[in-house]
């Protein structure tokens, strides 16, 4: 079952069109662009563009979406560097060294030192997706409803607890998921369950509609809510002046941290392979790693450029890596790999093993578009470092009221009507209190989005078996996977704690 080379060909001949060039160099753009705003952040970027994909041929949306995504991470260094204030929460830990090494006049090179790692780790983390993910793909098809389900269950309680505070907060906030995903009609019975009698809801809620409501338009109430505090803004740091050595990284200086940037990638690859750690995670985690590792630790905090090596390789390692999950088996690896499963179902593709059977020029051809991307994100990065500079001091109310007003259109065009806006807002009041009580908004949308899945593996098991629960003795694979479930609940049980750790979108 492994692909046809002409088929890998074919797949990456079709990201080279001149459309999808065109998309992917305004997707990485317009990722930079979000990431350097403070206020804004890639999630919410992804849920209100994903609507706009509507009309797009599939290969152009996800190559465009990726792009968002991929750009993001690189732009949200600009804000971390300039005036300590991440724009997007995984370049947090670029701060730490990035912020100190522009306060001693060298903005520029610090900027240029996260754009080189970041475009490195996200590279090498895309070939690893690319190596691994047809075979593990094949290994996945081998698996049949009693397996799924049991893989279901380990997805659900390994994610519950590691995005939230708790596993009882994750579960909770899976539970919510469980629940507007059962609105609809049952997938064995095909009766209505939870439609009061509006037909609007006979096809469930729509996926789109619910994402921006929690994850755009909650998150825009929330800035909104906590600007009213009051809070003094930094004034950015100049990027203009100081020497040539200030504003430029040499190769070899590049090359003086490969071995820093070699242990972050393997970190962040892992760590993006695994679905509910995010990319806050990897960065502050190989940040640790690499000032533990180091001779002169004292020298972390000062400007140091193996902390922006050790943060920006790690997180941007994330991007590529948490689509190996989704790919082989269906389950979204963190936020954003949630929103592509909700753009490849508006195009009609689902996501899983079945795609690269199924979809062979789609996958490959999205390979393609993620190199692409990333010598994009060089080439916009390298230009576009002084302006993106300039949107750090960009005012709230225009930021915040045009992405309400986008949030508004997304979800009327995407559910065709004004229903899709009533959904929009009742999430994003949904998520508002889930925010408010620390309850795990990436639980929420996984559990959503897996439970048509399960509830279809169950029904299916259930056939198979007669409705004997023992039958399950027979399938040894379903066994180890209930008892990795059991394990996680006891590793990630009430008991575990996490005083102090970086609050990260991803996981909330």
């Amino acid at each position: 079952m492994l692909p046809d080379p002409s088929l890998i060909t074919n797949g990456l001949v079709e990201a080279f069109t001149l459309s999808n060039l065109l998309f992917i160099l305004a997707g990485v753009a317009i990722g930079q662009i979000v990431g350097a705003t403070p206020g804004l952040s890639i999630i919410m970027a992804l849920a209100i563009a994903i609507p706009l994909t509507f009309g797009f041929d599939t290969l152009t949306a996800i190559a465009f979406l990726i792009s968002v995504n991929k750009g993001g991470t690189i732009g949200g260094a600009v804000p971390s560097i300039l005036i300590n204030v991440p724009g997007t929460p995984e370049s947090a830990a670029t701060a730490l060294d990035g912020h100190p090494m522009a306060k001693k006049g060298r903005p520029l090179k610090a900027m240029k030192y996260a754009l080189y790692y970041s475009v490195t780790g996200d590279f090498l983390s895309d070939v690893v997706l690319i190596l691994v993910a047809a075979p593990l793909a094949v290994v996945a098809l081998k698996m049949g409803p009693i397996e799924i389900t049991a893989l279901m269950i380990l997805a659900f309680t390994v994610i519950s607890g590691l995005v939230g505070e708790s596993l009882l907060k994750g579960l909770t906030a899976a539970a919510l998921g469980f629940l507007c995903a059962s609105i609809g009609l049952d997938p064995g019975t095909a009766t209505p369950r939870f439609t009061f009698g509006m037909l609007e809801l006979y096809d469930g809620l729509e996926l789109t509609a619910l994402s921006i409501g929690t994850l755009a338009m909650s998150e825009i109430l929330y800035n909104i809510v906590g600007a009213r505090k009051g809070k003094p803004s930094a004034a950015p740091i100049r990027v203009s002046g100081g020497t040539r050595s200030d504003r430029t990284v040499t190769f070899r200086e590049y090359l003086a941290n490969r071995y820093v940037a070699l242990r972050a990638f393997v970190l962040g690859t892992s760590i993006g392979a695994i679905p509910g750690l995010g990319s806050t995670t990897a960065g502050f985690l190989s940040y640790s790693v690499t000032k533990q590792a180091a001779r002169d630790p004292e020298a972390f905090g000062t400007g140091d450029p193996r902390g922006i090596a050790a943060s920006e390789t790690a997180n941007s390692a994330v991007v590529g890596a948490n689509l190996i999950p989704l790919l082989t088996l269906g389950i979204p690896g963190n936020i954003a790999a949630a929103l592509l499963v909700s753009a490849f179902m508006i195009h009609g593709v689902q996501p899983g093993p079945l795609l690269f059977e199924e979809q062979g020029n789609l996958i490959y051809g999205m390979f393609g578009a993620m190199l692409i991307a990333n010598l994009c994100n060089l080439a916009v990065g390298q230009v576009g470092m002084r302006f993106w500079a300039m949107i750090v001091s960009a005012p709230a109310s225009v930021v915040f009221s045009g992405a309400m007003l986008l949030c508004f259109t997304g979800s009327y065009v995407i559910a065709g009507g004004v229903f899709g806006i009533y959904v929009m807002i009742g999430s994003a009041v949904l998520g508002y209190l889930m925010r408010a009580f620390g309850l795990s908004i990436v639980a929420f949308i996984v559990a959503f989005i897996l439970t048509p899945e399960l509830e279809g593996a169950i029904v299916s098991s259930r056939l198979i078996t007669g409705d004997d629960p023992w039958a399950i003795l027979s399938h040894p694979i379903a066994l180890a996977l209930l008892a990795l479930s059991v394990v996680s609940i006891i590793y990630l049980g009430p008991w575990r704690r996490t005083p102090g750790a970086q609050e990260d979108p991803e996981k909330t």
